[in-house]
Parts: structure tokens; C-alpha cells; sequence
């Protein structure tokens, strides 16, 4: 999934009013397991209980431009939730079944790292090991790091331009100047929703943030993909950072958002291009004319 592009060029103040009136009205329709799209007057209210302006929601009785921005991307954000994503979340016995589907199918060279799970959870990290076999399957000969033990460096004429924060998932060719990195947040065992979950999300978003600005100050271009996966966890626990993780799709911290089976629809494409990007920047007397 990538960003609208009808809410890619708001300022960060559109952002501050959607988080602001996020938290004050709540992310989810109570009971109805769904989430929430505020009206105008929900907006409204929501800012004066907090003691903040609504001059710039409702002149007079009738919504701003801003106010009709917001109610559009509100009710984008519910649609895509609940309509798209919570479909293609999955659960530990699906993404067990695909798999194994694709180990015997693919007969795969990759690393199959196992969780941290014990006892009869125990086993093979399933999300991070369908998304690394997919990997493997669609860059041919090109080399990935799927488990970079280093954090992620960009360089110019050899020196070191960037090193962000933290370490990622996975990087194509490597942590070393890459063309991609990817992160995975699998929880298909968790019972309650932690602060380690939802420190996850905010991880991604610093990377985002850290990313965005090589792009804007240098034109240092690496794509940033987030993948996620557990019903669970993210929507019957956490459906307020499933919208968090839309926002910052929205804001463009991350260029591709993938949830559960959504990798099987998406990430062969996407892996394919980074196959190509790699090849023409490595081998250019390859390159399609």
C-alpha cells in the first residue's frame, strides 16, 4: 500500500490536527470494532474540551477548507483500515500454512530465523521468513542482507554522509548505501499490547524522519518499507497505531506499508524494481536502452 496522494503535500500542521483530534475523540467506534471517522462537530468540540482554537475548522457555522481536508482524510483512513487492511491480517495458523507453501514451492537458500517464542510456540519466524523467501524469489542473482547486524550508513566519495539511529530488518544490497530497507513487526503470540508493540511503530517512524531528510537535504533516494502482520495484535489491541501507521504513510516516512498477505500481492513487484534499480546502477551496460 502506498500513500494518497491528496493528503502527500500537507503541512505538518494538517498532521498536528489529526493527532490532536485523533487522541481527544479516540481512534475506535466503541463496541462497533471499527474505526472511527469524526464529523466536523466532533472535531470542533473535541479541540474547544482541550482548550485549543477552532477558528480554523468553522467560520462562522460552516467547515473551512482545512475542516473538509480533514473529514476526507479521517474517513480515507477508516475506509482503508477497515475495508483493506483488516482483511489481510493474518493469523498464526494462515501464515504457518503459506509458509510452508512456500518452502516446499520455492525450496528456498534464504535465512528462516526462528522467533523468540518457547515451548510449543516456538518455531520459525513466519512473517519475517515468507517475506525473505518472497525477497529471494524475485531478485534473482542480486545480493540482500536479511538480517544486517550493523546500522544502516549512506556515504559520499567514500565517507560516511548518514548513519541513522538504529538497525533495520532487512536491506538491499546491504546496510552500506542501500537501495531499500525494510522493517517487520510480527506478533502473532502476543496476548496483551505492550509498550514493546507500540514501541515498534515509533522506531519506524524515526527511521522515517531520518530517512525523509537524507532525501530532502542530499537527494539520497532509499526506499523505506514497513511490513506488519498479526490480527490480533493490531486490530483487536491496536487499532490506534494501525492509524498511526497510516499517518505516517500519509506523511511520507515510509513509502510502502504492507499488512499480512498483502506481501503476496505486493512485495514480488516491489522487490522486483529493486532487482532492476541495482542492476542498472551496478551493471549500466546491462541496462535496457
Amino acid at each position: 500500500m502506498r500513500g494518497d496522494d491528496r493528503f502527500g503535500g500537507q503541512p505538518m500542521s494538517f498532521w498536528a490536527n489529526v493527532r490532536t483530534i485523533s487522541q481527544e475523540v479516540g481512534y475506535t467506534v466503541r463496541g462497533a470494532g471499527i474505526v472511527r471517522v469524526p464529523s466536523v462537530p466532533d472535531m470542533a468540540g473535541a479541540l474547544q474540551s482541550a482548550g485549543f482554537s477552532t477558528a480554523h475548522l468553522l467560520a462562522g457555522r460552516r467547515p473551512t477548507p482545512l475542516a473538509s481536508a480533514l473529514s476526507e482524510y479521517f474517513l480515507y483512513r477508516a475506509t482503508v483500515l477497515n475495508d483493506y487492511v483488516e482483511p489481510r491480517l493474518m493469523m498464526a495458523p494462515e501464515a504457518r500454512r503459506i509458509f510452508n507453501e512456500l518452502r516446499e514451492d520455492l525450496n528456498p537458500r534464504c535465512p528462516l530465523p526462528r522467533n523468540k517464542q518457547r515451548g510449543e510456540k516456538a518455531g520459525p519466524a513466519l512473517f519475517t521468513g515468507i517475506i525473505n523467501m518472497l525477497i529471494e524469489a524475485s531478485v534473482g542473482d542480486c545480493p540482500v542482507d536479511y538480517d544486517p547486524r550493523r546500522l544502516t550508513t549512506m556515504t559520499r566519495h567514500g565517507e560516511p554522509l548518514r548513519t541513522m539511529a538504529r538497525r533495520i530488518d532487512g536491506a538491499m544490497p546491504q546496510a552500506v548505501n542501500p537501495i531499500a530497507v525494510w522493517e517487520i513487526k510480527e506478533y502473532y503470540y502476543t496476548t496483551t499490547f505492550g509498550s514493546r508493540v507500540a514501541d515498534g511503530v515509533y522506531e519506524s517512524l524515526l527511521d522515517g524522519l531520518e530517512l525523509k531528510e537524507l532525501r530532502e537535504h542530499e537527494g539520497v533516494e532509499v526506499d523505506h518499507v514497513l511490513m506488519v502482520d498479526a490480527h490480533y495484535t493490531w486490530w483487536k489491541c491496536g487499532k490506534p497505531y494501525l492509524c498511526r501507521m497510516i499517518d505516517m504513510l500519509n506523511m511520507g516516512l515510509v513509502d510502502e506499508l504492507l499488512f499480512g498477505r498483502e506481501v503476496l500481492e505486493r512485495l514480488p513487484a516491489l522487490a522486483s524494481s529493486w532487482a532492476a534499480r541495482y542492476r542498472a546502477e551496478t551493471q549500466p551496460h546491462l541496462a535496457v536502452r
